[in-house]
């Protein structure tokens, strides 16, 4: 038992390290000495991930909603990892994948409600679906006003990526700049930026509210 918490701490440190083949390496020792070990399959699924092994991680991860299906994470990465297969599999093949990703995210928030990872994915599915396959920006929205009632940022930055998603540009700044006002996190900074730049074509604008953010975070 000791040997093994040792490998498992080995295994640990080179993933934390990014030496994610070496690390692949221990934990698969590790589970061949303790197969229903979750966290070392969840970091072999993580790895897998990392490294755009879908197939490798969607076992993985299933292996995980078996052992301990209460677990709201483990469907989620197992969604995950379905969807990111999904995406690049031919059209045919993604259309017969998509309510199985759709159900794992929907199972996470089942058991965890305050699930956040898998609203901000199911918006994700909604937006970027047609129509007639399933796609819906009421839903989208529907997961968004969630996020709302659980983390105003997310709330606001969800609705701010949807409003940008369909080309509501102006509607996508004032939804970030909430997002600014209520948390000031990097990341709200950073979209209201990328809008300005990417989307609005006013560099300007873009760099004075990295400044802003910078400025702020030296004071």
């Amino acid at each position: 038992m000791i040997w093994g918490q040792s490998d498992f701490d080995k295994a640990e440190k080179l993933y934390r390290a990014n030496k994610m083949d070496q690390a692949e390496l221990v934990f698969d020792s590790v589970l061949r000495s303790n197969p229903s070990d979750l966290k070392t399959i969840e970091y072999l699924g993580d790895i897998a991930g990392h490294g755009k092994s879908w197939d490798k991680a969607i076992g993985y991860y299933k292996k995980l909603k078996q052992l301990k299906p209460s677990e709201a994470n483990y469907h989620y990465k197992y969604g995950g990892a379905l969807g990111m297969k999904a995406k690049e599999s031919n059209k045919f093949k993604a259309l017969g994948m998509i309510d199985e990703v759709k159900a794992s995210f929907e199972k996470a928030i089942s058991l965890n409600p305050k699930h956040i990872e898998s609203r901000w994915a199911l918006i994700e599915i909604y937006i970027q679906l047609p129509g007639i396959v399933g796609g819906s920006e009421s839903k989208a929205i529907k997961y968004s006003n969630e996020l709302l009632r659980l983390s105003l940022v997310d709330g606001y930055l969800s609705r701010g990526h949807i409003d940008e998603y369909f080309k509501r540009y102006a509607a996508a700044e004032q939804q970030y700049k909430k997002a600014i006002l209520v948390g000031g996190s990097k990341t709200s900074y950073q979209k209201l930026a990328s809008l300005y730049k990417n989307k609005m074509r006013d560099p300007e604008k873009a760099k004075i509210i990295l400044e802003t953010y910078n400025k702020k975070n030296q004071d």
